[in-house]
């Protein structure tokens, strides 16, 4: 193929994808400013929920769809790329140490209980996977990396999404109440708010909302949480692999499959990111405008899956999925109080 050939190919991508693109950027664009109004719930949440009015109301045709599909799976991997620069390992590294064994065991209790609660309720894999990471790691932006590597389909992430927030929602109402209620000292509350509420923003709002040191503290137990992200993902891949071999072997046919083909190569770069960042590679000046770029790439990457879901599938779910969601939670939020309660830290 030449030069021309490859031009060519590449103009004809782009102007197919464009439109589905500037879709979700326009309601990415909305979606970002009116989480700067609504704090509480979000960017990304409101991008998601537009995009879920817009497919059902409007129904964009299918010139959209090449656009969205590649803003669905792309821009999301560069959006959890993104977030990498605003990581620094070693920023985290004394405070993660001293709540590895409370993550640890609430990370176990959320995939347990996620595939028990599940099993009992009738609910399918993937979605006891989205909805098991989303509670044990972080929220919409832990479903968002494992989305690549089981490939569910549209509306089970934007379920798995909807349901992660409604909880997070009640978390910052609740928590704060619940804490004060039972005198946690301020590393305390920290330590639960960052091991048992799901996505990054209700952390920094139930942590600060009951105080300044709670919510430093639970902002650096949630970021060491969410690099437990990387060896789930690797884990995840590692599983797709070994069954896709399998069925292969199954079915008698050759199949060229291997982990490479699946690996999260995302979750490399991500590491990357970070790494620079810890070696302070990235001035301080350009910083914030990186954390702006991976909240804009997240908030069009969920919007885009909004367009993808259909309500009248999510609706054939039923409320299952939502009682998986609230008993993972609860288990979540029971254990970190139980490990604290044990080792002395409340």
């Amino acid at each position: 193929m030449n030069a021309s050939s490859i031009a060519t190919l590449t103009h004809s991508t782009l102007r197919m994808r464009a439109p589905g693109l500037l879709l979700a950027v326009a309601i990415g664009v909305l979606a970002m400013a009116l989480g700067r109004y609504a704090p509480l719930i979000g960017g990304p949440v409101i991008g998601i929920v537009l995009g879920i009015i817009v497919r059902n109301l409007l129904s964009p045709g299918e010139r959209y769809q090449p656009g969205i599909a590649f803003a669905g799976k792309y821009v999301l991997q560069w959006s959890i790329i993104a977030l990498g620069f605003g990581l620094s390992l070693s920023q985290v590294a004394k405070t993660g140490f001293e709540s590895l064994s409370v993550t640890l065991v609430t990370m176990t209790v959320a995939f347990l209980a996620a595939r028990l609660i599940g099993r009992w309720l009738g609910v399918h894999d993937k979605l006891k996977i989205l909805i098991g990471v989303g509670t044990a790691i972080c929220g919409g932006s832990a479903i968002a990396a494992v989305t690549p590597i089981i490939r569910p389909d549209d509306h089970d992430t934007a379920f798995a999404i909807s349901t992660i927030f409604l909880f997070n929602l009640v978390a910052v109402l609740l928590f704060p109440l619940l804490g004060h209620l039972m005198h946690m000292s301020d590393m305390g509350f920290g330590l639960w708010a960052g091991t048992a509420i799901n996505d990054t923003s209700s952390v920094v709002a139930a942590g600060y909302s009951y105080s300044h040191a709670a919510g430093d503290y639970a902002t650096i137990v949630k970021l060491t949480r969410a690099t437990l992200i990387i060896p789930v993902c690797l884990v995840l891949a590692f599983v797709v692999a070994t069954r896709e071999k399998r069925r292969h072997k199954q079915e008698g046919s050759v199949g060229h499959f291997s982990l490479a083909s699946i690996f999260p190569w995302f979750i490399l770069w991500f590491l990357v990111a970070s790494a620079v960042r810890t070696a302070g590679l990235i001035p301080v000046v350009i910083q914030p405008a990186i954390h702006l770029l991976a909240e804009f790439l997240i908030i069009v990457a969920l919007t885009a899956i909004g367009l993808s879901a259909n309500l009248r599938r999510m609706a054939a779910s039923g409320a299952r999925p939502i009682l998986l969601g609230l008993g993972v939670w609860i288990a979540v939020s029971v254990s970190s109080l139980l490990v604290q309660l044990v080792i002395g830290q409340m």
